[in-house]
């Protein structure tokens, strides 16, 4: 199933993210976050570009998002960067063989030479062979983007490159968010938009996310890491009750998607979902 059909007026789209393993012995524990992540119902599921090279990382990003729609019958979003898209019709062969129909086309954090040095080129490549195209936005600005409404402008470049939907980069306050889709909006971008979120576990883990993408911290944030520190259960409980709230406030404003970054751990997605009121349907 095509993700772009999934949304559709007066329902939330609800999604999750998970990574692949770092080593091979590992694709067990994906494959048994899959089968709790089923039981949520989600509307799709995406799954990140994989470690261990170019070739490699595509491979096992393709056979994760084949066993979830194949195996657990979840639509699934398959990532895939600039960074050995100078394979780019090798890759698209192995997604088709495996009846994979949705993308998420993204610059990623290295770009190799001889590859595609933006999302909209990526994007522009593979439109109009089949699959269902998606992007990444940023409610802040990409973090090598020092200007908003250049970002906008960029986005926009996306949509008319042939994304048809869009995922955003995680944020901590929803007036960014707001903000963005006003922007966004206003400059004829008309694809529906999934707020990304991603609930706090820790101090390095806010740390990590500050450096690799330039996310704010709101007041709120800043108090409860004050609180609670580094102690553990009672700061992921209060992580993850803010992010609830967040997604709470999206759904009774209209938005058109949540999409939770799980970090592979499903109890994340199944609070988030079982307390949730949202429509669905």
């Amino acid at each position: 199933m095509k993700i772009i059909d999934l949304y559709k007026p007066n329902k939330t789209v609800i999604s999750f993210e998970i990574f692949p393993p770092k080593k091979d012995g590992d694709i067990d524990t994906v494959y048994r976050t899959m089968s709790e992540l089923k039981v949520l119902a989600p509307d799709f599921i995406s799954v990140t570009f994989g470690a261990g090279g170019k070739t490699r990382g595509s491979s096992v990003t393709t056979e994760i998002v084949r066993q979830i729609q194949d195996k657990h019958g979840v639509p699934s979003l398959a990532h895939l960067t600039c960074c050995g898209s100078e394979n780019i019709s090798e890759i698209v062969l192995e997604l088709k063989l495996k009846g994979i129909e949705n993308i998420l086309a993204l610059r990623g954090d290295e770009v190799a030479s001889g590859g595609f040095q933006y999302a909209k080129d990526l994007i522009a490549a593979i439109s109009g062979r089949g699959f269902c195209i998606g992007a990444a936005a940023y409610p802040e600005g990409h973090i090598a983007c020092d200007d908003l409404e250049k970002d906008i402008v960029h986005l926009k470049q996306k949509q008319d490159a042939g994304a048809e939907f869009f995922i955003t980069q995680l944020f901590f306050d929803n007036a960014l968010f707001y903000n963005f889709l006003e922007k966004a909006r206003a400059a004829g971008i008309k694809a529906p938009i999934s707020a990304g979120l991603m609930p706090i576990l820790s101090k390095a883990q806010i740390a990590r996310m500050i450096f690799m993408c330039g996310a704010s911290l709101p007041s709120p944030i800043i108090k409860l890491i004050n609180r609670y520190g580094d102690e553990g259960e009672s700061l992921v409980k209060a992580g993850i009750e803010y992010s609830l709230n967040q997604m709470q406030n999206l759904c009774d404003n209209g938005v058109e998607g949540i999409h939770i970054y799980t970090m592979n751990k499903p109890f994340i997605a199944e609070y988030c979902v079982k307390n949730l009121r949202v429509k669905r349907v």
